[in-house]
């Protein structure tokens, strides 16, 4: 059986993180999202794998080429406008025969979740999970072990059970697709809709892993949870009076200097220079070529690599984009917070700064909870950040 994966979007709603990489390459545990998703196929023998690219297509491309280092034989289809995702499986409807498996390219899943949709041998099918935030997804209702309606993003509460994306369909789907494209519906939810009154569509129910990155805090819990079943591995180089608790990975030529303490799950990349006297604590992912100077303490963060985190700096809640550098003394500090999204303001329980790639901080820096802070921005020393700044800010 093929899958096809839907990695055409931007995601708007995680700018500046996607300014330069689309949203299916952010990487989380160190590996772009996409990686993920590629993997739990892979792990249930699904090899042969269409993607529909789009933004910044370039950049996935050449990271998974043909597939063949992930164990997979990837082709690629365009979708020159990103339109709504039955528009992108729609572009690939001349690479598909029979049944195929449909995944979103920007979720993290595992290989129980695409199992369990394997295993119910149904077609067409949906995998479907209980939420607590129902209205942010298509919602469904169920009538005798069947899916009796789709509801995207009501603003009622119809049902708690919604729809990940993930399916199990036919070439069948594509007559749907034609129709809502017709009457100016994009969506996969949609035709989904529409073929209920001509075929059921059961809904499959998985204690596996599904989480969807809508907004730069959720990739926090998609760290989170990608390090749960992390593997011990120590690469590099660690010092002495170094202490290690929990599943700790530590890439190749990284060094641990003398009086770091590190509480797993924490995955340090390759070519890192960690200390001395650093404290990193749960649930936090550095890069490859990262540099933190004596005194810092990293909490539940993800620093993808280049970055590089002066002495006596703090940091909580927080993702840093690519190449991200900061004299002594930053505090990014987490806590409740209002984070304003394209001027749409969420209450988030615990959150630190976003901050895109390339920006850089002098000494004494103190970037508020919950503020996003974009690409390419040079903050001077001494500034205290409290509002969010566009890409290419100058804080002086």
């Amino acid at each position: 059986m093929k899958a096809v994966i839907l990695a055409a979007g931007e995601g708007m709603r995680l700018r500046p993180l996607t300014v330069s990489e689309p949203k299916v390459m952010i990487p989380v545990a160190n590996r772009p999202i996409l990686e993920h998703v590629v993997d739990a196929l892979v792990k249930n023998d699904v090899h042969d794998i269409v993607m529909v690219v789009g933004y910044r297509k370039e950049r996935i491309m050449s990271h998974f080429e043909d597939g063949r280092k992930f164990g997979a034989r990837i082709e690629y289809v365009v979708q020159e406008k990103q339109l709504g995702n039955g528009h992108a499986l729609l572009t690939a409807k001349d690479r598909l025969g029979g049944e195929f498996l449909v995944l979103p390219g920007d979720n993290i899943v595992d290989r129980r979740a695409v199992g369990d949709l394997l295993r119910a041998g149904a077609c067409p099918s949906a995998l479907v999970v209980e939420s607590e935030n129902p209205s942010k997804y298509g919602v469904v209702t169920l009538d005798k072990g069947a899916i009796k309606g789709v509801y995207e993003k009501p603003q009622e509460m119809i049902s708690n059970i919604i729809l990940t994306g993930m399916y199990c369909l036919s070439d069948r789907i594509f007559r749907f697709i034609d129709e809502c494209i017709s009457a100016g519906e994009y969506g996969l939810s949609n035709a989904v809709q529409s073929s209920l009154g001509h075929e059921p569509v059961t809904p499959v129910f998985s204690d596996g892993l599904w989480i969807d990155a809508v907004y730069p805090w959720d990739l926090l819990e998609l760290n989170s949870a990608a390090l749960e079943n992390l593997a011990v591995r120590t690469a590099g180089k660690i010092e002495s009076q170094v202490v290690i608790s929990g599943p700790v990975g530590i890439g190749e030529e990284t060094v641990i200097r003398a009086g770091t303490t590190i509480y797993g799950p924490v995955l340090i990349g390759d070519g890192c220079d960690i200390g001395p006297n650093v404290t990193i604590f749960p649930s936090t992912s550095i890069g490859n070529s990262v540099t933190v100077e004596p005194y810092t303490m990293i909490k539940n963060s993800i620093l993808m690599s280049n970055c590089s985190i002066g002495a006596h700096s703090y940091l909580s809640h927080c993702v840093l984009g690519y190449g991200v550098k900061s004299q002594s003394h930053l505090m990014g500090a987490g806590a409740e917070a209002y984070v304003n999204i394209s001027d749409e303001f969420f209450k988030v329980p615990h959150m630190g700064s976003i901050v895109g790639e390339d920006s850089s901080f002098g000494t004494g820096v103190s970037v508020e909870p919950g503020t996003i802070v974009g690409a390419w921005c040079k903050v001077s020393s001494g500034s205290r950040i409290t509002r969010n700044l566009p890409n290419r800010a100058l804080v002086t």
